[in-house]
């Protein structure tokens, strides 16, 4: 490349119409190590055209639809009381291509999404989530509930109930469609889902209860608002207190006899980040609900919901990190300062190598969780235990990094990166809600424990770390370093303050045996380099005050 500094416009590097698949090489062959043979190579074409719009078509939409929020309509002209959400004609064309032309709430559930002959696995999802998002954040939500809405229905649903909704929650029709969304925040009963205060009331019909009750409350930060069915959890009348009364509902928008339920959207909430989807809040006048599953175990029945939303978080905290490294690669490649391009100079390679680090981290645990949760499905002995640390333990530190990885890159940018004109500022702000909803990090960290000590988790965990050294997994210290996390943990299980630095341990151990087990199955030796930077920055002690340089100018060969 000439070194001659270009001047004007063409000294500002723009990556628009970027196939985001082809830039991230290393995704296409980390796929062989997660899919079938066949499967995979099913969905490399799909991939590359997902790759192609996500730079371009579907970024542009977002963008779109980001500047041009969703307004509540409360009433018609003539003084109808109508409850209707407008979104802009950008978010409707990205509905049709995540629920429509890739099926993303329908892939894990029916055969015939992709042309695919069978539902496909996690990882399948989560491989189309991951580009879908670099390019549209505040979708993926809706995407994400009805998913895990449809997977919980099935799981503990009537089959009257199951009968009467799969269909179109598994439908790929948008004049058919039902998307699904999650109400369980409340003005005193956030992460303290115990101090829940919605009513429910049972329905008494010919025979006895049908199943059927009344809500009573207000639910205060609802998101797809205006979602036809949304999972509930309200306090049954009579009940226990704490989380042992609360219940699992199943509200429908409209009733099956074709008439608006008893409840309204108050107001949408004006949000920093996930500006193109209808955040609100709900007052429930008596709205008809159904029960799902057993009424004094809401709360376990509502966390199946919860830890599929949190695996997906972490695959959305992902997607935002490497959207953000790609645009800082792309900077940093054809940007020119003082007669050299910004890749050449080594503290721009230890900036790349911090974000780059952390993103990969993320990556490698997003498959490593999403192969968990295909194998607990299949009823894998210890397979359970093992996502159900490795869920938390993604979604924690994950969506951490994504906030550090994508103002790091704002900075790559410069003055360009802080212009709404450019990805980086609505990369940043939707890297935010990351960390806040299914969970704050304190009370993600808290899970990681109780996984540890009520799930035999950490069993499961050494297991799986064994399994990785087995499978060519080979870092210095590794044994040791693991031991002394588990250590950590067992101590935070007592002393909670510790529970944080716990589960970050715990992760960065976990990320560096599994990056090295990647390296050893695609012969890389660029991704072993990953996994020792991991274990000696992340993890192992060391002396700030006594660096050692590193040259890292060969990660980022072009």
């Amino acid at each position: 490349m000439s070194t001659t500094q270009p001047q004007g416009a063409d000294a500002v590097p723009d990556s628009a119409g970027l196939n985001l698949y082809r830039a991230d090489p290393d995704f296409a062959r980390l796929l062989t190590l997660y899919l079938p043979p066949d499967l995979n190579a099913h969905l490399a074409p799909h991939l590359d055209r997902l790759g192609a719009l996500a730079g371009g078509e579907l970024d542009d939409l977002a963008g779109t639809a980001d500047r041009n929020p969703p307004v509540l309509r409360h009433r018609t002209r003539r003084g109808e009381d109508v409850q209707s959400i407008e979104y802009h004609p950008a978010y409707r064309a990205l509905e049709q291509a995540a629920f429509g032309d890739y099926g993303l709430a329908a892939i894990s559930h029916r055969p015939g999404v992709l042309g695919w002959p069978a539902p496909m696995p996690p990882a399948a999802k989560y491989a189309i989530t991951y580009l879908f998002v670099q390019a549209e954040f505040g979708l993926c939500c809706p995407v994400s509930m009805t998913d895990s809405l449809t997977r919980t229905l099935r799981k503990y649903g009537s089959a009257d109930l199951v009968a009467r909704y799969l269909p179109a929650l598994t439908s790929q029709d948008l004049d058919t469609i039902t998307q699904g969304a999650m109400f369980m925040t409340e003005q005193g009963a956030g992460s303290d889902v115990g101090a829940t205060a919605v009513r429910a009331t049972p329905v008494q019909a010919v025979g006895g209860n049908d199943g059927s009750y009344r809500l009573w409350g207000d639910k205060w930060f609802c998101s797809n608002a205006d979602a036809a069915l949304a999972m509930v959890l309200a306090r049954p009348e009579g009940a226990a207190p704490g989380l042992k009364g609360v219940g699992l509902f199943l509200l429908p928008r409209t009733l099956p006899d074709g008439s608006a339920n008893a409840y309204r959207i108050m107001r949408l909430k004006g949000k920093l980040g996930t500006r193109s989807m209808a955040s609100g809040e709900i007052r429930l006048d008596g709205a008809t609900a159904f029960l799902v599953g057993d009424p004094g175990q809401g709360f376990k029945q509502m966390a199946d919901m919860i830890n599929n939303s949190r695996l997906s978080n972490g695959v959305r905290a992902a997607g935002l990190m490497r959207r953000a490294v790609t645009e800082a690669l792309h900077v940093a490649r054809h940007r020119m300062a003082f007669g050299k391009r910004l890749i050449e100079m080594p503290l721009m390679q230890r900036q790349l190598a911090k974000m780059t680090l952390r993103m990969e981290q993320a990556r490698t645990m997003t498959f490593q969780t999403a192969e968990a949760l295909r194998r607990a499905d299949a009823g894998e002995p210890g397979a359970y235990a093992l996502l159900r640390i490795l869920t938390p333990l993604l979604k924690f530190r994950a969506c951490r990094d994504a906030r550090v990885v994508t103002g790091d890159a704002m900075e790559v940018r410069g003055g360009a990166g802080y212009i709404e004109e450019w990805p980086d500022a609505r990369l940043l702000r939707d890297a935010h809600l990351g960390s806040i909803w299914e969970g704050t990090s304190n009370i993600v960290a808290l899970d990681v424990l109780r996984a540890a000590t009520r799930e035999s988790s950490l069993e499961a965990l050494s297991a799986h770390i064994d399994g990785l050294i087995a499978g060519g997994a080979n870092l210095p210290h590794l044994r040791d370093a693991f031991h002394r996390a588990v250590l950590l943990a067992e101590r935070a299980a007592t002393t909670p303050e510790l529970a944080r630095q716990a589960a970050s341990a715990l992760y960065h151990v976990t990320s560096a045996a599994a990056l090295s087990w990647e390296a050893a199955r695609l012969a890389d030796p660029r991704r072993q380099a990953l996994a020792g930077l991991v274990l000696h920055h992340r993890v192992l002690p060391h002396d700030p005050l006594d660096p050692q340089p590193q040259d890292l100018s060969h990660l980022f060969a072009d």
